[in-house]
């Protein structure tokens, strides 16, 4: 019995961490796909692509740190406000994020995360 244990017991602390991992990894992914999709919706009220970009940037400054409780120096954001639509795109550099410390054991996800969302402007 002693064995047996012996040889579960590592595996069954590798199979937690890597849940505790890769369950973060999602988590954090999710809360950059959701900052990306309410900077977009946000960005609709603008009147011209200049005020559209404007207003999906200070969204993302505004509510990263407070809300989704990301570090501004370590998001990425690309807004291309055209006339007929916006994508916001924002990149997360999570390596440096408490979860990845988990990665030095196992296999990791990607160390950036990148998501973007498309608000269209009318025209349906």
């Amino acid at each position: 019995m002693a064995v047996e244990f012996a040889l579960v017991g590592p595996l069954l602390i590798l199979m937690l961490m890597g849940m505790a991992l890769y369950g973060g990894w999602f988590w954090l992914a999710q809360g950059v796909q959701s900052l990306a999709t309410e900077s977009a919706r946000a960005a609709v009220a603008g009147l011209d692509p200049t005020e559209r970009q404007a207003l999906a940037e200070a969204f993302i400054l505004a509510e990263g740190p407070s809300t989704y409780g990301f570090d501004p120096d370590l998001l990425d954001v690309e807004v291309d406000a055209q006339a007929d639509a916006i994508r916001v795109t924002v990149a997360l550099k999570a390596s440096d994020h408490p979860i990845m410390a988990l990665a030095a054991l196992i296999p990791a996800p990607p160390a950036e995360i990148e998501r973007s969302a498309v608000v269209r402007m009318g025209g349906f």
